[in-house]
């Protein structure tokens, strides 16, 4: 059974490293923030609305300049870039590897690409949702204080990148959306989480009303994997 539940987690590490990341003095009066949680399957993205960035993690606008959103999910690389589906490479994903950052941009809302139930809005503070940038910046490998893409993404609009983080089964992408959630601030526990419920069930007693979910597209279809 769990050599079935690899490859699902292996597309979904240690806690980032700390590295000044300066995104900008926060004001008091600065507004609330929604941020988003999505669930494709087994796997769980953080995103943001691209215009509420801010330096450093807004240097990634340019490379998909018709997104309205970025997404942000954690994975192994050798198996993303692989797309490896022998025996080999499943087991080889249970083990710590190099871990990759896929960045998606969506030009719709994500409830049109994902589902209503696919999308979580969390209205959060401007201070918590700095942390959050902070904690994805720091998942990105720099060179000279650039993130720079390594290789177009498995779909149009998508990028990965190279990650400071490494990658195992028993530290996935779901452990990475849950500490970054954490770190953020909000009630979030990431200790033993591995799979996209144990987020996902955490995260539905945060979940906001998504305003104009009425108008989005129906799951069923809608997108990417």
């Amino acid at each position: 059974m769990w050599l079935l539940v690899v490859p699902l987690l292996a597309g979904c590490g240690t806690a980032p490293p700390k590295r000044a990341a300066d995104v900008g003095p926060i004001v008091a009066a600065d507004p609330p923030v929604t941020i988003y949680v999505i669930k494709r399957s087994w796997h769980t993205d953080i995103g943001f609305e691209a215009a509420d960035l801010h330096p450093p993690l807004a240097t990634l606008r340019p490379a998909l300049p018709e997104a309205q959103y970025l997404l942000f999910g954690f994975g192994d690389k050798h198996y993303l870039m692989t797309r490896a589906n022998s025996f080999q490479g499943m087991v080889g994903a249970v083990w710590p590897g190099d871990g990759l950052v896929l960045v998606t941009g969506l030009e719709g809302t994500p409830e049109q690409a994902f589902g209503v139930n696919g999308v979580a809005r969390l209205r959060v503070s401007a201070a918590e949702a700095r942390r959050l940038e902070e904690f994805v910046w720091n998942t990105l490998a720099t060179e000279n204080g650039v993130a720079t893409a390594l290789a177009p993404g498995p779909y149009g609009g998508s990028l990965y990148y190279e990650s400071t983080l490494r990658y195992s089964g028993l530290h996935t992408c779901n452990t990475w959306t849950a500490e970054g959630l954490k770190t953020a601030g909000l009630p979030i526990h990431s200790f033993g989480v591995e799979f996209s419920g144990q987020v996902w069930r955490q995260v539905a007693r945060l979940k906001v009303a998504a305003p104009g979910a009425q108008d989005a597209a129906p799951e069923a279809g809608a997108a990417h994997p």
